[in-house]
């Protein structure tokens, strides 16, 4: 019996319900008159459902989420779904090629939206995600990893204040759930105009790809979409589910001298104010100083550098209400994943 369900169209391809496509987006080419073109896999299922959007690589080094999308459109799971997935692994193709974080107009491609027809190379790209993509959505997740030399703990990055989203965050099950104020130009400012849902997560490092980060990824981004009616729920019995820890807030602790940075703790710790987070010393091993926070919290994010100029971040703590109970979260992590 045929589908009575409509089939989605993406820039001219029809993509009949049960079926599955690649679409590519075009952009600007190169200066070298060389094609370029934004892939992304429509997924329309059978039956109806909403419509999700996965993007990665907005930032064009930041590459855990390319792979998260690979193995998340492989998974067998969605033969069973429900409405529509819209899965990009490279939103910034130009700065994935050249292995930079922003476009070759200079601008960072996650402050220019809701982006412009007529504007930047970068405001360009903006406008064709937010109209191919974005519009029409009923939610979202923006992939992402730390900048370059720092690494980030596997959490979620969104605005709490708004229950849905909060409660997507709850469903994605990283260990942190870090409140995030909404930045002018960004996606999720765009995406929020919109009163769409969407969660940004963060693991890893840029130019690495990260086991955990990724496997967390892509188990958040399923567990999503059965919450939200996409999948069906499982029926095998897993652990139990760890609680996120939730953080209003955080902080990067910042070097108080130049010189040769040994860190004393590692992703995921709890510190208490005036622990000894790392050592700064000169290159003579004649002076040292230690680098201590004024408040407690735990190990979100870090600077990977042992080279370090006065002023530069070094540690990312998160503020949490219920320190033990982040602390036993994060430890609970640790041992589900590594």
């Amino acid at each position: 019996m045929a589908s009575s369900r409509k089939a989605f169209r993406i820039t001219g391809t029809i993509v009949e319900p049960g079926e599955s496509a690649t679409v590519e987006l075009q952009l600007p080419p190169l200066y070298t008159h060389t094609e370029l073109a934004m892939p992304v896999h429509v997924l329309h299922g059978r039956k109806p459902g909403p419509r999700l959007f996965i993007s990665s690589a907005l930032h064009g080094d930041e590459l855990n989420g390319i792979e998260i999308v690979r193995r998340l459109v492989r998974l067998k799971a969605l033969k069973r779904l429900r409405g529509t997935l819209l899965a990009v692994p490279m939103v910034n193709v130009y700065g994935v090629i050249a292995g930079e974080r922003n476009l070759p107009d200079g601008r960072d491609a996650n402050r220019v939206f809701p982006g412009s027809e007529r504007g930047s190379l970068a405001s360009r790209l903006a406008e064709l995600f937010m109209s191919e993509i974005v519009r029409g959505s009923d939610y979202g997740i923006d992939l992402h990893t730390g900048a370059r030399h720092r690494k980030n703990l596997p959490q979620v990055r969104a605005c709490l204040d708004d229950p849905a989203t909060l409660e997507l965050a709850r469903v994605f099950g990283a260990p942190v759930i870090l409140h995030s104020a909404l930045r002018d130009g960004s996606l999720r400012e765009a995406v929020r105009e919109l009163d769409i849902p969407m969660l940004v997560y963060e693991a890893g490092e840029a130019l690495r790809f990260d086991e955990v980060g990724i496997r967390v990824g892509v188990r958040g981004i399923t567990a999503v979409m059965r919450h939200i009616g996409m999948l069906p729920a499982t029926k095998k019995k897993t652990k139990k589910t760890l609680t996120p820890a939730i953080a209003r807030s955080s902080s990067w602790i910042r070097a108080p001298a130049s010189g040769i940075v040994r860190s004393r703790v590692k992703l995921g710790d709890r510190v208490d104010a005036g622990d000894e987070l790392a050592v700064i010393a000169d290159p003579f091993g004649e002076n040292e100083v230690s680098v201590r926070p004024n408040f407690s919290g735990i190990v979100i994010g870090r600077s990977l550098l042992p080279l370090i100029h006065e002023g530069e971040a070094i540690i990312h703590l998160a503020r949490f209400e219920q320190e033990e109970t982040a602390e036993e979260t994060v430890e609970a992590f640790r041992e589900a994943y590594e």
